[in-house]
């Protein structure tokens, strides 16, 4: 099972640093993808992950702090809305479009008002 989340792991690392430089595909959801199965997978390539600089550009504020850029909120914000958006509009059951409209409200909240914005550090 380990070797499965490693490999995870460089799946979402991979697709996070397409996403860095490509402005269309979100860099955040899939690092923060890539930090969990790292952290599953083995503790040298969580270690190595958390040394590069992807990590510390996206990620590391929010595990010190609980805080993230106002830019990171936004593309998180976009790529979860919208994968939400999507599951509600292909919804037939009511109570499940319910449940996703509730999801997007908290979602929103969440991120509002439980993690603090911070100034994006110039390098």
């Amino acid at each position: 099972m380990k070797i499965l989340y490693i490999v995870l792991g460089f799946l979402f690392f991979g697709l996070g640093a397409i996403g860095a430089l490509l402005p269309v595909l979100p860099t955040t959801p899939f690092l923060l993808l890539a930090s969990f199965f790292f952290a599953k997978g083995s503790d040298r390539f969580n270690h190595w992950f958390m040394n590069t600089s992807l990590y510390k550009n996206h990620l590391e504020s929010f595990y010190k702090d609980r805080s993230m850029t106002r830019k990171t909120k936004i593309s998180l914000l976009t790529f979860a809305t919208t994968m939400m958006l999507l599951s509600l509009l292909l919804m037939p059951n009511l109570y499940g479009k319910m449940f996703m409209v509730f999801m997007i409200v908290f979602l929103h909240y969440y991120f509002h008002f439980r993690i603090r914005t911070i100034q994006e550090t110039q390098s």
